[in-house]
């Protein structure tokens, strides 16, 4: 089996576009989309979005998410803030999201690693090593602060 996976933290909004998100944060984000720049009626996509992406190979979903927290941890409370205040302007909540994609059999992923990670015990198929996934005291700690929601996302490629 293959996989492909990547994590990234975004905020979102259909009223502040991504640089004025840039602005307020004093962040530079890894990619941002402009809402209405593929289609215009009805607008797609449907909200800017300013994000801070991990797309690194051979990298669990922990430490990919580690990777965004080191980042972005320092932040975190203004980041929160600018959430609560999109939250408030666009009348919902979600402006805040940490997103974790997973795609099966994409034929770019990883291959499954035949090695057994514990002597004396055998490796059967579909234990990849991808798989399985937690959050620390640390990224719980980072998603309370910023307000974000966790969206994950898996897919089979096809």
């Amino acid at each position: 089996m293959r996989v492909s996976q990547y994590a990234y933290f975004a905020l979102s909004s259909t009223r502040m576009s991504a640089t004025e998100i840039t602005a307020r944060l004093r962040v530079e984000p890894d990619e941002v989309t402009t809402r209405g720049s593929r289609i215009v009626d009805p607008p797609r996509p449907v909200a800017h979005a300013w994000r801070v992406v991990c797309r690194t190979a051979h990298l669990t979903v922990d430490e990919q998410i580690a990777r965004i927290v080191d980042r972005l941890f320092e932040h975190a409370e203004r980041i929160g803030a600018l959430a609560a205040e999109l939250d408030r302007v666009e009348g919902e909540s979600g402006a805040s999201r940490l997103q974790i994609v997973r795609v099966y059999e994409r034929p770019d992923g990883e291959e499954e690693e035949d090695v057994n990670p514990v002597e004396g015990l055998e490796k059967l198929a579909g234990q990849h090593q991808l798989l399985g996934w937690h959050l620390d005291a640390r990224a719980l700690e980072f998603l309370r602060l910023t307000r974000a929601e966790l969206d994950v996302d898996e897919y089979a490629y096809g």
